[in-house]
């Protein structure tokens, strides 16, 4: 790190309010362009990251312009350099489509080499074109011999062996800078209920998942995956009240605490009905902010982007222990993004 980096580290305790709050969301867009909607989320929410999908992308050149707009509109605002981030898993899960190389998804990669050689080339796409985070991979086991809404989207049953694609995909993407992010954090596999729809219940408890579920994001938090992406998965036996993606008990004390990672937590889709359908965005944010979530992702245009800013820095300046507890999000945020954007 730089000495010009660390001191914009340094600084985040003085950053005003609304500054900080920007950093913790990661926002979704209409359109192919740096068009004023945007170009406002930019400038004066100052969020920290942008994620894309297929309605967003024309053809590579279109998308390299357009991520090099939303990086130098975030400059002139004197902001940090954004996330701009995509699914790009392969097969079904996959928003680049052709020219840029379409692979098969996890569920039919056979092999560490076949693995490796999705990761390499999809980071080097990813790079050319100006994204610089993939939301991948995905780490949820299938159960041995039931149906799981992850089936098409799992590099299977073993733990051993997600663990060992996983950890490639991570390991290839970030040495090609780009950043990974580990889903669906505890683990989704066992469910057959879609959190697109509504909220999905999972009875296992802590053991259960310790003795499966919870491997492979044990060992992608040893590779250094960037980021974890939390799960919209109702646990009962590890927190009776909140969904994983807002749970202090999955988030704060499992994640964090007794897995001590230390790097970024990114909720899923806050628009996703397993949340949309039960909380109102006001009980999500605030969850977000006592879980020790970093970043809230709200992946379509509307009002709850600007609500949850006006929370989230609301919030900050009314209350000091959350606001001591946003300065160490956003402390998160910038260490990764100094790792990968400021170097």
């Amino acid at each position: 790190m730089t000495a010009d980096n660390q001191n914009r580290l340094s600084l985040v305790s003085d950053w005003p309010a609304h500054r900080l709050a920007g950093q913790r969301l990661m926002v979704g867009f209409d359109g192919t362009q740096l068009e004023p909607t945007l170009t406002e989320i930019i400038e004066k929410l100052q969020v920290g990251g942008i994620i894309l999908f297929t309605r967003n992308i024309v053809d590579p050149d279109q998308l390299r312009g357009l991520c090099a707009s939303i990086q130098d509109c975030a400059r002139q605002a004197g902001a940090p350099p954004l996330f701009i981030s995509i699914d790009q898993e392969g097969g079904p899960v996959a928003r680049l489509k052709p020219p840029f190389t379409q692979f098969p998804g996890p569920s039919e990669m056979k092999s560490k080499a076949q693995v490796k050689q999705f990761a390499r080339v999809t980071a080097k796409e990813l790079g050319a074109v100006g994204v610089n985070m993939n939301m991948a991979p995905v780490l949820d086991l299938l159960p041995e011999g039931s149906p799981s809404v992850m089936a098409d989207r799992s590099f299977g049953a073993d733990p051993g062996r997600v663990c060992a694609m996983g950890t490639a995909v991570i390991r290839h993407l970030q040495r090609r800078n780009i950043m990974a992010v580990a889903k669906h954090f505890p683990g989704i596999g066992r469910t057959t209920d879609d959190s697109h729809i509504d909220m999905p219940r999972l009875e296992a408890g802590l053991d259960a998942l310790e003795a499966s579920d919870l491997i492979p994001f044990h060992a992608a938090i040893e590779a250094g995956v960037s980021a974890v992406m939390l799960a919209h998965i109702f646990y009962p036996a590890i927190d009776s009240r909140w969904p994983a993606s807002l749970s202090p008990a999955i988030a704060r004390d499992l994640l964090r605490g007794a897995m001590n990672y230390e790097g970024v937590v990114i909720t899923d889709d806050l628009d996703m009905g397993a949340i949309k359908k039960h909380f109102p965005i006001e009980t999500v944010i605030r969850q977000v902010e006592t879980a020790d979530i970093d970043i809230a992702l709200i992946c379509h245009a509307g009002p709850d982007i600007a609500r949850a800013h006006e929370i989230l820095t609301r919030d900050v300046r009314t209350s000091a222990a959350l606001r001591t507890r946003t300065v160490a999000s956003v402390e998160r945020i910038l260490r990764l993004k100094n790792r990968y954007l400021l170097s």
